[in-house]
């Protein structure tokens, strides 16, 4: 990691009330994630998805609420990046996430990513929750469902550019309790929504190990290819539909050179490439065809034994008796994968996501695995993606409508814009929203993409019309015709007064009861106009 990359102080929330408020008919982001319903902020890692209820004890439960409080506290148009852990239970998933936080606290406290010794300041990777991922020893299952912490991490490129860094820990898989379909489902889950996907693997690589990640790679590659025939505008996604996988091997014990940490990196590169080597036989050459064909990049690291007293249930997290190796090594995965010039943005179907786009993403699949007993079938699979593409690519192209009209005569302009004008930057900034929707909303079924092409007209519609109203509001000549008709009158009272005043007898009762009407008639016309005046 370079000097230059460090970790950014929260950003002040005030400024950021557009990422949670309600859709405005002109300056709201008309994105769905109106005002959630927030739950309150208890600080430690939050249950996005809980399984098991009453009625489905495999069933998934998506806390909606909880991701909305997370998501608020990243500033609007802000890349994230997902890191997530999955494995076997009891494999000490939550100690290295717990591990992980403490080195990203310590850049936030410190700046100084360069530092070779800053675990030594920390005496405890404790197990209070409020500070790190709930863990503790033994054999018993601690981590159910799946886990954010609750506060981002923020990490600065040296291009200025920032990235929001979300931790994401798992209900362990493969205990006495856990069906193989939930396993797949919540392996599978946790892939969708990762950038940077770690799997858990104790002491080697195995065969399983390869056989389980190859089965929901398998899901991931009809999903993004599934044809619908004449009505698919795009039939296969060109590229692989995830991103990052990395084996992190616990317990290593064929390390040769203890001494030489980046000849053990090495080490664990030649075992990787050993591994997914290609197989003469047809199962196994199956498997690693099909993670090769799933994931953009394949890695894999190593960590020794912790040493005896970590894994005892009494241990409380003290760093003294974890072998300096380990401590060593686990430093170095830190810095490796917080790099901000490496870490990679969430992406899907090659677009990087902000915070709001990643939510109606998350939303769309855990809604997918409301039954954990079952996996989707790979054409729901690409419905969910694709339905959610569709309604980030309706609610920015929206965004970039509004924002663009708001300049000219959105509700703080006090200038008047001519209709011919108004109607002119209507068309344009209606034309550059319709090219953002096209180059979002590029895969899946073209009747849904068409018919969420006619969702963000008729949004466009109803915006304009309330522009064109609060412009003609602007309008000095606006409500002129009101005056015109009791003007005229009232003129030709005047008029009609005095010529009766100059060319009648004054003795003539005729002419002084016409003139006192004439008079009475313009007065009561200028009243009538003063209290429209005052009124309007």
């Amino acid at each position: 990691m370079t000097e230059d990359a460090v970790l950014v102080d929260y950003p002040d929330r005030a400024s950021e009330k557009n990422v949670t408020k309600s859709a405005d008919p002109i300056k709201g982001d008309n994105l769905e994630v109106s005002e959630p319903d927030l739950v309150p902020d208890e600080g430690g890692a939050s249950q996005i998805v809980s399984i098991g209820t009453k009625e489905d004890q495999y069933a998934f439960t998506f806390h909606e609420e909880k991701l909305n409080r997370i998501m608020a506290k990243i500033p609007a148009g802000w890349k994230i990046s997902v890191v997530g852990v999955v494995g076997a239970f009891r494999t000490g998933k939550s100690f290295v996430l717990s591990w992980f936080l403490h080195y990203l606290n310590h850049l936030k406290d410190n700046k100084d990513p360069s530092s070779e010794s800053w675990y030594k300041s920390v005496t405890s990777i404790g197990m209070d929750e409020k500070e790190g991922f709930g863990w503790r020893g033994g054999s018993e299952r601690n981590t159910t469902g799946i886990w954010i912490w609750s506060e981002p991490q923020f990490l600065r490129k040296e291009n200025g550019e920032n990235i929001a860094v979300l931790l994401v820990d798992t209900q362990g898989m493969f205990d006495n309790e856990t069906t193989m379909a939930l396993t797949a489902s919540i392996f599978g889950l946790s892939t969708l929504i990762s950038s940077y996907q770690i799997y858990n693997v104790d002491k080697r690589i195995q065969e399983d190990n390869l056989q389980q990640l190859a089965l929901f790679s398998e899901y991931a590659r009809l999903a993004m290819t599934t044809n619908y025939g004449d009505e698919s505008e795009s039939d296969e996604f060109s590229g692989k539909p995830f991103q990052r996988i990395e084996f992190l091997v616990r317990d290593w014990q064929h390390f040769d050179e203890e001494d030489d940490f980046d000849e053990m990196g090495k080490e664990m590169d030649e075992y990787l490439k050993k591994v997914i080597a290609e197989r003469d036989a047809t199962d196994l050459k199956e498997t690693r065809e099909q993670i090769l064909g799933c994931f953009e990049q394949i890695s894999c690291y190593g960590l020794v034994h912790p040493g005896s007293s970590v894994t005892k249930k009494k241990y409380s997290g003290d760093i003294k008796v974890i072998d300096p190796t380990f401590v060593e090594l686990l430093d170095r995965y830190c810095k490796k994968i917080f790099n901000p010039e490496t870490l990679e943005v969430k992406t899907i179907h090659g677009r990087e996501l902000t915070s709001v786009e990643f939510s109606s993403y998350f939303k769309a699949y855990a809604d997918l695995f409301t039954s954990g007993a079952n996996f989707p079938e790979a054409g729901t699979l690409l419905t969910a993606t694709s339905g959610a593409n569709n309604t980030n690519a309706i609610n920015l192209s929206i965004s970039d409508y509004k924002e663009m009209m708001d300049r000219v005569a959105g509700p703080s302009c006090s200038s008047y814009v001519g209709p011919e004008e108004l109607k002119t930057l209507h068309r344009e900034t209606l034309e550059h929203s319709l090219g953002k929707f096209k180059s979002i909303a590029n895969f899946g079924n073209k009747r849904n993409i068409d018919e969420a092409r006619e969702k963000l007209l008729s949004q466009v519609g109803e915006s304009f019309t309330v522009y064109n109203t609060l412009n003609d509001g602007r309008n000095p000549l606006a409500g002129f015709e009101t005056y015109i008709l009791p003007l005229v009158i009232a003129l030709a009272a005047y008029i009609l007064r005095v010529f009766a005043d100059t060319t009648c007898s004054s003795w003539s009762s005729v002419c002084r009861k016409s003139s006192d009407f004439l008079s009475h008639l313009y007065a009561v016309v200028a009243c009538f106009m003063l209290i429209i005046g005052l009124t309007k």
